[in-house]
Formats: structure tokens, sequence, C-alpha cells
């Protein structure tokens, strides 16, 4: 089962399987229930007509967006690498408690087809490819999109407190093109693809398997809710397994291509 959300002349339309969802509903009416219910929810309600109109990030303007860092090796590797104080990524690579902050309010967030960013006042900027769990407000996985998480890799790598300006800033969150309902056992061994395009011509290409990284998705999904209340739900990047070299740097022009599944987000790069 899949939604989408959609851009009509009555407002944003959700959609599932590609049949248009009644105009009043919200993806909080699906986050709010328990996720055994959720997919006999939708069912009853998908009546309407097929959905052609331009798509939406998946996300309502006032759910919240989270991520995870360091959950792949390849992402601890990195960040050592970038750092000042490597030893910080080592200890929370390993560490009982994973690393979590706060991504962006879904009306920051830009959707497939959309233009992500590079900060101009950062030299080296990535984006990084990342399986989405969409979460109910119990903390149950309902489902899961494709994310970038655009990161401004120098920033963070002078000082870890400069996080937040590293990851939070206009532009720098993708989700989409849609929502794939299942559980977690139906995300557990997905190919995550990054493919990045100058030119019309594809300067880095990667791919990881999410059976490669290091925390459950349920051990992330409950670390977040722990004290902390989410009555619409949220959206929780689980991290990415994929980084290009060192001497690569976003360019305004770029365009980024992110695969998850069956699910492919694009974007193209503004500064």
């Amino acid at each position: 089962m899949h939604l989408s959300r959609h851009r009509t002349a009555g407002g944003p339309r959700w959609a599932l399987d590609g049949r248009q969802l009644p105009q009043d509903f919200t993806l909080d009416r699906l986050l709010e229930s328990p996720a055994t219910e959720a997919h006999a929810t939708l069912e009853d309600l998908a009546t309407g007509d097929a959905a052609r109109d331009p798509l939406l990030p998946p996300v309502e303007p006032y759910q919240e967006v989270w991520a995870s860092g360091v959950t792949y090796e390849r992402s601890r590797e990195a960040r050592e690498h970038e750092s000042a104080d490597a030893d910080a990524y080592a200890r929370v690579y390993d560490a009982a408690r994973p690393e979590l902050f706060f991504k962006a309010h879904g009306w920051r967030v830009v959707g497939h087809g959309d233009a992500v960013r590079v900060r101009r006042d950062s030299r080296w900027n990535v984006p990084e490819p990342e399986l989405v769990l969409v979460l109910n407000n119990r903390m149950e996985i309902v489902g899961f999109t494709a994310g970038n998480d655009v990161s401004s890799r120098d920033i963070e790598g002078e000082n870890p407190l400069y996080l937040p300006q590293a990851k939070v800033y206009d532009g720098s969150c993708s989700l989409g093109p849609g929502i794939v309902l299942t559980g977690p056992d139906g995300m557990r061994d997905l190919p995550v693809r990054l493919r990045i395009f100058r030119d019309d011509a594809a300067v880095f290409v990667g791919e990881v398997s999410t059976s490669r990284i290091k925390r459950s998705f349920e051990d992330l999904a409950g670390y977040l809710g722990r004290e902390l209340t989410l009555p619409s739900g949220a959206f929780l990047m689980t991290g990415t397994g994929i980084v290009p070299p060192d001497e690569f740097t976003l360019t305004p022009g770029d365009r980024v291509e992110v695969s998850v599944g069956e699910l492919v987000l694009e974007n193209d790069v503004t500064g």
C-alpha cells in the first residue's frame, strides 16, 4: 500500500495506491490509530478518482522530522575523519543510546521534484540518502519513505556542537515521493541507492542495504519516544551508509536521486 500527497485546486489531498482519499483526510487520522488497524482504515476510505495532481511532500506541516546519526559503520568512519573530536562518533556508534536530533517541521520539508539547498556559508556539502520511518503517536512503525538529509560536513566537523547548523536550515530536508505502508519486517533488507548527476552525467553512485544498519528500527523509534510526546506521530530518518569521497561537494545545478526500495526521490540542488 502506498500513500501519496498531492497539490489540488481544493488544497492538499492524500491518495492511497493512486485513489483519492476524502478531502478532509489528514495523516493524523492514520497516525492516531494502532498500527494493526491503519491499513483497514485506509482501505475503507479510498473510494475517490485517480490522483493525477502534482506531488507534495508526504508530511503534514505541523508534524516533526527527526534524524538518527552514526548508525552505519561507513557513517562512523566519515564522521571520525572529518571531525576535530573523532572520539565522540566512535563512542556513540558503540553506545546503547543512539544519536537523535531534530531535523525539520513538516512545513520546512521539500518533496520529490522540489529543490534542496546547500548552505552559502559552507564549502563541503553532501546528500545523505536514508530510509525514513513513519511512526504513529505510539511510536509504532507504520511505514517508510525515502529521505535526503542534506548536511554541511565542514561545519559539523569543526565542532560537534555545530550539528544543528550543519543539519537544520531551509532546503536541507527532502522526503518522498510517498509512504509505503508496512511493518518493520518489510524494510530490514532494502537497497538504498544514491546517484548524483552534474551536467547530466553521474558523478557519484553508491548503494547499501538497510540490513547493514547497526541498530534496529524499533530501538531507534523507542528512544525517540522516551520522555517525548508526539501526538501527531513523527518521521525518523535512520542514518546513512553512503558517503561520497572527501573531495566531493554538492554544487548548485546538481541533481540528487535517492532510492529506497522502489521509492525514488529526485531533487535539484540550489544555493
